[in-house]
C-alpha cells in the first residue's frame, strides 16, 4: 500500500485558529487572518516550561492546607489528602473519591502523559505514534474537568453555611491548585500533537 502524501508535500499547512489550509507560503491566514505555522512556535519548550511550573506549583497545593473547618467548636485545616481522608470517615465516600480523582489522579496523568509527549518527541522516536496522538487527545479530554476540585469545595463551604455552629472556608491551598490548573491547561495548548509523526519523515 503506498504512503499518502503529506500536506506539505501539496505546499499546505493548517491555520490554528480556524483550520482553514493555507498555503505554506502565506504569511497570514486568508479566512480569519492570524499568522501561519507549519508548527506552533517553541511548542516543545514553552510546553516544557508551563509543565515544570505546574510541578512546582502543584507542591504547595498538596502541602498547603485547602479548606478550613469548623463544625460544633472544632476547628481544623485541611490539605487535599486529608481531607480526602476526612470526608472519606465522615460517610461521604462520593465526594471523597470526586476529590481524590479530580486532584490527584488528574494531574499526576497529565504531568506523567505530557512528559511522556515531550520526551518521545524531543527523541523523535517512531514509538508508539498512534497510541501517544489517542493519549493526547485524552489529555484534552480530562483536562476539561481539571477544576472539579476548585468547584466541589467552594460547593460544600457553601452547602455547610447553611448548617448552624458550621463554617467551611477556602485556604491558600487552593489558589496554589487553580494555579497548576491553568498551567497544565497552557501546557496541552502549547503542545503540538503534529510533533508526534514528524518521526516519520527522514531526514535528507
Amino acid at each position: 500500500m503506498s504512503e499518502l502524501p503529506f500536506a506539505r508535500d501539496h505546499g499546505l499547512v493548517l491555520c490554528h485558529i480556524c483550520s482553514k489550509a493555507c498555503q505554506a507560503d502565506s504569511p497570514t491566514c486568508p479566512r480569519c487572518d492570524s499568522a501561519v505555522h507549519a508548527r506552533k512556535p517553541h511548542s516543545i519548550s514553552r510546553t516544557w516550561a508551563f509543565l515544570v511550573a505546574a510541578l512546582i506549583f502543584y507542591i504547595p497545593a498538596n502541602t498547603l492546607p485547602v479548606m478550613y473547618t469548623q463544625m460544633f467548636g472544632s476547628a481544623s485545616e485541611n490539605t487535599i489528602l486529608s481531607g480526602v481522608i476526612e470526608f472519606w470517615k465522615g460517610g461521604s465516600w462520593d465526594i471523597a473519591l470526586l476529590i481524590f480523582f479530580a486532584s490527584v489522579v488528574v494531574p499526576c496523568l497529565k504531568f506523567f502523559a505530557l512528559g511522556l509527549l515531550l520526551v518521545t518527541c524531543q527523541r523523535r522516536s517512531r514509538w508508539a505514534m498512534r497510541e501517544r496522538s489517542r493519549l493526547f487527545r485524552f489529555i484534552e479530554l480530562i483536562g476539561y474537568w481539571s477544576m472539579l476540585d476548585v468547584l466541589v469545595v467552594a460547593l460544600v463551604a457553601a452547602l455547610v453555611q447553611f448548617r448552624s455552629l458550621s463554617t467551611v472556608e477556602p485556604r491558600l491551598g487552593i489558589l496554589f491548585f487553580g494555579v497548576v490548573v491553568v498551567l497544565t491547561m497552557f501546557a496541552a495548548m502549547s503542545f503540538d500533537p503534529r510533533l508526534i509523526w514528524d518521526a516519520e519523515v527522514t531526514d535528507d
